[in-house]
């Protein structure tokens, strides 16, 4: 999804460019300035546009690792009832 909305920011940047709307780069480096402009441009887009799908990410991963950490206390105490008789 992040590459789409930065592929989309590349056209939109690359047209935007084109027709003048945006100065283009010094020199040579209008390619380099078209890409620059397309992260700086997807960058915030992907931060809203992802937030959902990042806190569902997130909660995942932080039951993944409640239960990680739950199975390693287990392990823990009953090693440690084992060694106590």
């Amino acid at each position: 999804m992040r590459l789409s909305i930065f592929v989309g920011c590349l056209v939109v940047a690359a047209i935007a460019v084109n027709f003048g709307i945006i100065p283009s780069g010094a020199g040579g480096s209008n390619i380099v300035w078209v890409v620059l402009l397309a992260l700086v441009l997807s960058a915030p887009l992907s931060y809203v546009l992802l937030r959902k799908q990042r806190d569902e990410m997130s909660e995942q991963i932080v039951s993944s690792v409640d239960r990680a950490k739950a199975r390693l206390e287990a392990n823990r105490t009953r090693e440690d009832s084992v060694t106590q008789q």
